[in-house]
């Protein structure tokens, strides 16, 4: 990494530390909350023309309702401003929405044995990112604190192929799929992927904000556990909530 590239990613992070004591990531379980998010990521995506606009300004599909989902709103200062929606699957990958899109490639890391971890659904709020530039570095960070919760191998990302050079840096990802169509967008989707043991040191020598606790993973993902995922997901069973989440330096 250049001087310039260190410069830049000790500011990131500094500007991230001083945000953490005002930062809740929210797991979304009230009807009411996930409503808001499920708004904010119409808006998103309409602005963006990924998808049409609709007449009740909701976005959502049934893998907001899989058992293995994860939905987070993240917030600053107790006001939502972005999301990410977490799929986490093991052998069977019917539970991985991406591995329908690109099931020649995550079929087989699946059926080794691989756990794989499956961010979607990232969305921020355009007026709040203005203000907080930060912002897509913290709900990112969502997915690198599930990699370890879970004891994951793989991290997913479905983007548009303009976005995977920015993923390059920030996970050390690689394209492993030219783009093709992306159930309910409109814009096609390249799949890259971050080998995590590989990736990991990297990633955290250059971005320290993305260390996680222990203490943190659990509050974060409620009592879910890495025994949960060696392999199979459990069928019908659903994170459990115990409010905000606060995030410590």
């Amino acid at each position: 990494m250049s001087g310039a590239e260190q410069a830049a990613s000790g500011g990131l992070t500094s500007r991230i530390e001083k945000l953490f004591p005002r930062l809740n990531y929210k797991l979304a379980i009230t009807p009411e909350y996930r409503e808001q998010i499920f708004r904010l990521r119409h808006d998103a995506y309409a602005r963006e023309g990924a998808i049409d606009r609709r007449s009740d300004g909701i976005f959502t599909d049934e893998v907001d309702e899989a058992d293995n989902t994860y939905l987070f709103g993240v917030q600053i200062d107790g006001i939502l401003m972005s999301s990410i929606r977490l799929s986490v699957g093991g052998v069977d990958t019917s539970e991985i929405p991406t591995a329908h899109v690109f099931p020649e490639i995550l079929g087989p890391a699946a059926a080794a044995g691989k756990i794989i971890v499956d961010p979607t659904r990232f969305v921020v709020d355009h007026a709040w990112s203005r203000r907080h530039p930060e912002l897509p570095y913290i709900t990112l960070r969502l997915a690198w604190i599930a990699m370890e919760h879970f004891e994951a191998d793989i991290l997913l990302a479905a983007v548009r192929p303009e976005h995977a050079a920015f993923y390059r840096r920030f996970w050390c990802t690689r394209i492993v799929a030219p783009a093709r169509d992306y159930p309910m967008l409109t814009k096609p989707i390249t799949l890259t992927m971050a080998d995590y043991a590989e990736a990991r040191d990297q990633v955290h020598a250059r971005y320290p904000f993305m260390r996680s606790g222990a203490a943190e993973r659990a509050r974060v993902f409620g009592q879910a556990d890495a025994s949960r995922f060696d392999g199979h997901v459990t069928a019908g069973h659903r994170p459990v909530h115990r409010g905000p989440v606060h995030i410590n330096a």
